[in-house]
């Protein structure tokens, strides 16, 4: 019994281990083990086989009477099922993905509305809409461009200023 309580111990501590030095061991070894650790292979799928190897095999062990080996073979199939399932799981929670981060260039094309009157050649304030968020920016016209005018975004500038021309309607 004392030996599938130390399993279940130690797969909890490597557990402990895989999560605060992720990929330590590969970088250790200078890429040599690189890719190694993935997959069915990674240090948590490890650490939940070696854990319900141990606590399976000794729950089996102290709660029926079938001795050393059956209590093996239960652990070894409680552990497969356990490594599966992190498998499963963190191949899951690794594919989710989010949608693409808005770029300036997104901009382009939009409409907004003047905050600040633009003179020309010169900046004002504009507020368009990125992504369904309100988005206040430095705007630059090739001519003036009064407060409250609707506007074109032509281009992005930088991060924080684009090019604009007021609607014609």
């Amino acid at each position: 019994m004392d030996w599938f309580v130390g399993l279940g111990i130690a797969g909890l501590v490597l557990l402990l281990f895989s999560l605060i030095f992720d990929g330590i061991l590969e970088g250790v070894f200078g890429g040599v083990l690189d890719g190694l650790f993935d997959g069915l292979l990674s240090l948590p799928v490890i650490a939940g086989f070696v854990s319900m190897l141990g606590f399976g095999g000794a729950i089996v062990l102290g709660t029926t009477g079938l001795g050393v080996t059956g209590a093996t073979a239960a652990g070894v199939v409680a552990g497969a099922a356990a490594g599966w399932l992190t498998w499963k799981l963190s191949r899951a929670l690794m594919r989710d993905q989010t949608a693409a981060t808005p770029r300036g260039g997104d901009l382009v094309g939009t409409s907004g509305s003047v905050v600040t009157a633009i003179p020309a050649e010169g900046y004002g304030e504009v507020l368009v809409y990125l992504a369904g968020q309100p988005l206040k920016l430095a705007a630059k016209s090739s001519g003036p461009v009064a407060r409250g005018a609707e506007v074109w975004v032509e281009s992005a500038l930088s991060a924080t200023s684009v090019a604009v021309r007021p609607v014609e309607r």
